[in-house]
């Protein structure tokens, strides 16, 4: 079994979270990152960065946590009866970008890596992570740049991991009482200690490294379209899906909710500005109806 570090996962996440915010502020060219450092009485802290009122982003967060505890939930020995009597050290890097524009999706990106250990045993670990897309008036190109992209990163750590992580993504993104994806996704992983930690540890970061590479563009491409008040309107109502997903599904958001983990911090993600509408419907031909038709069901971008 090879050598855990976890004193390089450290370092890796907190110089990913610098090349991020330093990419976002760059193509925002108004606001920056305000940091926030704080410390948990259980053991561990983080860097929370958030963006506000930017001219290009709405508001967006970047925040690398590394949390300690002396046992885990019962929640998550319950599904993972190995963990039961351990202490844990999780952390990771976790950003949602909400642009103002309409016409730029909104983006999530997160990789973790997570331990668990008792003395006299192995210790059990993992990597977990991925990015996904959310447009709200998409661009075929840039969705296929996307995972484009996402394909070139993994591709020399194995054929097999694109196609099987893009699966991922589309079902773990899927919230089913929508009957919808949340956007066009991207990918996803969890529970990955196959081949060793040096092995896994280099997906994790071509995943990491990846993500602003494939929004960057994006984002540069669509910032100063012109949008309409009912384009704005629209995107706050799809805004709304982001917060059913992350309060109702997301692993990340309940783990750090369960065990005690900083609200602030997990909170981060949530939009500044959301709108639902009754039984809202897109009329039919308009570009809203094409979101709906054409982008929010699994799709093969790359066929």
């Amino acid at each position: 079994m090879s050598t855990i570090d976890i004193e390089a996962v450290q370092s890796y996440l907190m110089q990913l979270q610098d090349t991020i915010c330093q990419a976002i502020e760059a193509e925002d060219g108004s606001a920056v990152f305000l940091e926030d450092n704080w410390r948990r009485s259980e053991g561990g802290g983080g860097r929370t960065r958030v963006m506000t009122d930017g001219r290009v982003i709405e508001k967006g967060g970047v925040n690398y946590s590394y949390v300690e505890g002396a046992a885990m939930p019962a929640s998550a020995t319950a599904q993972r009866p190995e963990l039961a009597g351990r202490s844990f050290k999780a952390m990771g890097v976790s950003l949602v970008i909400h642009p103002n524009n309409p016409h730029v999706p909104t983006s999530h990106a997160n990789v973790r890596f997570f331990v668990a250990e008792k003395d006299g045993e192995e210790p059990v670990w993992w990597f977990g992570g991925g990015y996904d897309l959310t447009p709200y008036y998409p661009v075929a190109a840039d969705c296929r740049q996307w995972h484009q992209t996402a394909h070139d990163a993994l591709a020399p750590h194995g054929d097999e991991l694109y196609p099987r992580y893009k699966k991922w993504c589309d079902d773990y993104f899927y919230l089913k009482h929508r009957d919808e994806t949340r956007g066009v996704g991207g990918l996803f992983f969890d529970d990955l200690n196959e081949g060793g930690f040096e092995r896994c540890f280099a997906i994790m970061q071509a995943v990491g490294d990846s993500y602003i590479e494939a929004y960057r563009p994006i984002l540069a491409a669509n910032k100063t379209r012109e949008y309409s008040e009912q384009q704005r309107k629209f995107q706050l109502y799809r805004r709304g899906r982001y917060v059913e997903f992350n309060l109702v599904f997301d692993r990340g958001t309940l783990f750090g909710l369960q065990t005690g983990g900083r609200t602030e911090s997990i909170l981060m993600s949530l939009p500044p500005i959301v709108h639902w509408d009754y039984n809202f419907q897109p009329e039919p031909g308009t570009p809203e109806a094409e979101l709906y038709e054409h982008y929010l069901q699994p799709r093969e971008w790359l066929a």
